[in-house]
């Protein structure tokens, strides 16, 4: 089931940082995925009208640094992206995308997350794997 108060935390959360600019809102969160979405519009082309890369690459480390951090008592820990890969397949020039993460390993010290992202007929335009690792927050 959905957290609402979480969702509509980070959502307020991300105002006025990259998120809020490239309008990257959550939709879903659970302990399986964390859902978001982002409008597909010349704010987030490349120079030819098509989805930028690194847009899709924002997405995805968001969604899934995200869904590390609901994994972890955040209250002595905090993760910290350490690499992230891309496999852009399809272009899109305008609509909507939405960034699935789900765990593919929930280690003691390292994750690992697969984000997958489609348009809205479902048509997988991006694939990511984002590494974390769970570090403890200095007292």
């Amino acid at each position: 089931m959905t957290n609402k108060p979480l969702i509509d935390f980070v959502n307020d959360a991300s105002k006025n940082t990259l998120m809020d600019t490239l309008n990257i809102q959550f939709i879903e969160a659970t302990a399986e995925k964390v859902v978001a979405t982002m409008p597909v519009n010349s704010s987030v082309h490349q120079p030819d009208g098509i989805l930028h890369g690194g847009a899709s690459v924002a997405l995805a480390e968001t969604v899934g640094s995200f869904a590390a951090a609901l994994s972890i008592n955040r209250e002595t820990h905090s993760v910290r992206g350490i690499e992230i890969s891309a496999n852009h397949l399809k272009s899109i020039r305008e609509g909507l995308v939405t960034a699935t993460a789900i765990a593919l390993h929930r280690g003691r010290t390292t994750q690992l997350w697969e984000i997958r992202i489609v348009d809205e007929e479902n048509n997988l335009i991006s694939l990511c794997k984002l590494s974390t690792m769970v570090i403890a927050n200095k007292s």
